[in-house]
């Protein structure tokens, strides 16, 4: 892990890791609105669409519409997020 001091904090490199930037699926593309991002970005999107369209019950999520193509149709776990995401996110 790369790790650029700052200051009075450490930061991660920017480009490294789950902040590197990746190519999309079509679906997760669609869904952020451009072709590539990093996995930080991704989850913290979807993150916010579940908060504000009130998909969760606890740890459970229930994917809508729009979701659905990323995370499946079916109830998931906060847990699984990473892994279906991991679909979607195509490896250099």
């Amino acid at each position: 892990m790369c790790v650029l001091w700052q200051g009075n904090h450490t930061t991660k490199a920017k480009g490294k890791g789950i902040l590197k930037e990746q190519e999309l699926s079509e679906e997760l593309a669609e869904f952020m609105g451009k072709d590539y991002a990093s996995r930080a970005d991704c989850t913290k999107k979807i993150w916010a669409y579940i908060k504000k369209h009130d998909l969760n019950e606890g740890r459970d999520i229930y994917p809508d519409d729009e979701l659905s193509p990323i995370l499946g149709s079916k109830k998931i776990t906060m847990f699984d997020i990473a892994k279906k995401l991991s679909n979607h996110i195509i490896k250099d």
